[in-house]
């Protein structure tokens, strides 16, 4: 547990109150409980080439214990928590050429057996872990703002050096048979790091380990102290507004609020200086960033409060335009700027009509710079005038709400989603839809009533040819589609319930879906029971005797349902 290293005395000192918490903090959980799960091998990959600190974890997984297991616990402490961005899991099967990757859910762990502020994540796994069975799953973790300036401010001819604090140890609530860490640095220059033998450097990689049976929730901090002159380009705000036009166009607008989180610049600032020998003069700024559009971006252009900036370039190729952009002046640690870009889409490559009918927009969710922390992105997707209750779909927590914007020409105003979240990094530029939740509505319950008609003519046609094996086959899938439409059922009204603007319809929709939900289950009563009737071969008289109550109640509920659907249209 020593940590050993060639340190500045200064550094040691402003450390010393982090290794004294975290000691603290393996002290509390070497006491925590043992598990069935054992870790065979751990093999840590953490990427310091960019300011944003990327980790894959490779872990083999055994079950030793005698029942079976359906999750996997991941471990974080505090101080990585705060900056944790991004967590991905996937399930490895097969090799070479063959291997496959199985995404798994990643949600926050309900457990309590974590003391010392230790957050607990669990992955789902796929299929359940019987015993003496192993599973392979790799990790990303994506963590912001871990790497510190230090010092923390510096002269326009320095060069900047940064700090990163994790453990060699990987923190888990299960014992590591083996276990390595390997980090990458984007330069041999390594002013000092922490040693916990066995210990190696090579060039630009330092590698921790290999350790081997390391009980649950060891601990062992390291420091490395390295050159970094990588832009650290944070986004302190983006405002990205998309604007839907019925005239087949999709209008992006971004408002950016740049600010570079090096080291900040002490001392004047020499123009001169810089323009001479930028690269010795001015190592840790930045003077440009380049943004990757989407395909056939057109009418691009960059702006700020005092007008149009000309220190731009446009490659304008169909398929990979980009934009490389230039502040009014080099950006050096602390400084910070403030501009727009905005660019036009064709509608027709974003909206989209799915199997069901319904039409979708599907779009790109954060900035298209490289390597840009975003501390907080606000996403506005204006639709045209009479859309009516829309919602997005993210595939990560945002948070959502509506308001109404007035544009040229309009009367009633436009349907606005609001989209917020903190903490963003690219991995979270993926695409997310835009959709009108009472024509989602619709369209779900006209699935259910074809559902319902399929189930009516396989008792039908059971009536006329005997095949109860048909019938349980139609059976069989109506249950599935069923299932999956009480999901999207229950999402619609989480969104209703969530929007004041849904308030006047919102009664009327929890009544529809309530008997809605009752008619199909009287349904599928009246299904099983026809069903088994015929099983135990009863004559057709007694089977309409069994069945006829149900019937009366189908055909008011039936009549309800109808009469509550022309009222949703109606409203």
């Amino acid at each position: 547990m020593a940590i050993r290293g060639v340190i500045p005395s200064n550094l040691k000192r402003s450390t010393v109150f982090v290794f004294v918490g975290l000691l603290t903090i393996l002290q509390l959980c070497l006491a925590a409980p043992s598990s069935e799960l054992v870790l065979l091998k751990v093999d840590r990959r953490i990427d310091l080439t960019s300011h944003i600190v990327r980790v894959v974890t490779s872990l083999k997984v055994e079950n030793t214990g005698l029942g079976t297991t359906s999750e996997v616990l991941l471990a974080f402490p505090p101080d990585q928590i705060e900056n944790l961005a991004y967590l991905k899991a996937a399930a490895l099967e097969g090799k070479g050429k063959n291997k496959v990757s199985i995404p798994l859910k990643v949600s926050p762990s309900q457990s309590e057996d974590a003391p010392g502020g230790i957050v607990l994540f669990s992955i789902s796994l796929a299929r359940a872990l019987k015993k003496g069975e192993s599973v392979t799953i790799e990790v990303l973790s994506v963590l912001t703002h871990s790497v510190k300036p230090f010092p923390e401010e510096i002269s326009q001819a320095q060069t900047q050096l940064v700090l990163y604090r994790d453990s060699a140890y990987f923190l888990s609530p299960y014992l590591v048979k083996v276990q390595t860490a390997t980090i990458k640095t984007p330069s041999p220059r390594i002013e000092s790091y922490s040693k916990v033998d066995p210990t190696k450097l090579v060039d630009t990689e330092l590698k921790y380990g290999p350790y081997e049976n390391l009980a649950a929730f060891s601990f062992s901090p390291f420091i490395v102290h390295f050159e970094d002159n990588q832009p650290f380009a944070v986004v302190k705000e983006l405002v990205r507004e998309i604007e839907i036009s019925h005239w087949g166009n999709v209008q992006i607008t971004e408002n950016y609020h740049l600010f570079h989180g090096g080291a900040r610049i002490k001392g004047g600032f020499s123009r001169i200086e810089y323009q001479a020998r930028p690269n010795a003069r001015g190592a840790s700024s930045f003077k440009s960033l380049v943004a990757r559009l989407p395909p056939r971006a057109h009418s691009v252009y960059y702006r700020d409060e005092i007008g149009n900036i000309s220190t731009s370039h446009f490659r304008a190729d169909s398929r990979k335009p980009e934009l490389e952009i230039e502040p009014r002046y080099p950006m050096f640690g602390g400084w910070q700027a403030t501009f727009t870009i905005g660019y036009g889409l064709p509608l027709q490559d974003f909206l989209f009509q799915a199997a069901d009918g319904r039409r979708y927009l599907n779009i790109s969710f954060a900035s298209s710079f490289n390597d840009v922390v975003i501390d907080k992105l606000i996403v506005k997707v204006a639709l045209p005038e009479g859309s009516k209750d829309p919602y997005a779909s993210v595939p990560f927590s945002a948070d959502q709400h509506r308001e109404i914007k007035y544009s040229y020409l309009d009367t009633i105003g436009r349907n606005v989603v609001v989209l917020s979240k903190k903490n963003v990094v690219p991995e979270h530029n993926v695409f997310f839809q835009v959709q009108d939740a009472i024509q989602r509505l619709q369209n779900v319950m006209n699935l259910r009533l074809t559902v319902s008609e399929k189930l009516e003519t396989s008792l039908r046609d059971l009536a006329r040819t005997g095949d109860v094996q048909a019938c349980k086959a139609v059976r069989k899938a109506a249950d599935a589609t069923l299932k999956d439409t009480a999901k999207e059922l229950k999402s619609i009204l989480d969104i209703l319930q969530s929007s004041p603007q849904a308030s006047h319809i919102l009664p009327k929709v929890e009544e529809l879906v309530h008997k809605e939900k009752e008619k199909q289950d009287k349904l599928l009563l009246k299904h099983t029971v026809v069903v088994d009737s015929y099983d135990k071969k009863l004559p057709s008289k007694e089977i309409d005797s069994r069945i006829a109550s149900h019937e009366q109640k189908l055909i008011v509920l039936k009549q309800e349902v109808d009469e509550l659907l022309q009222a949703v249209d109606e409203i």
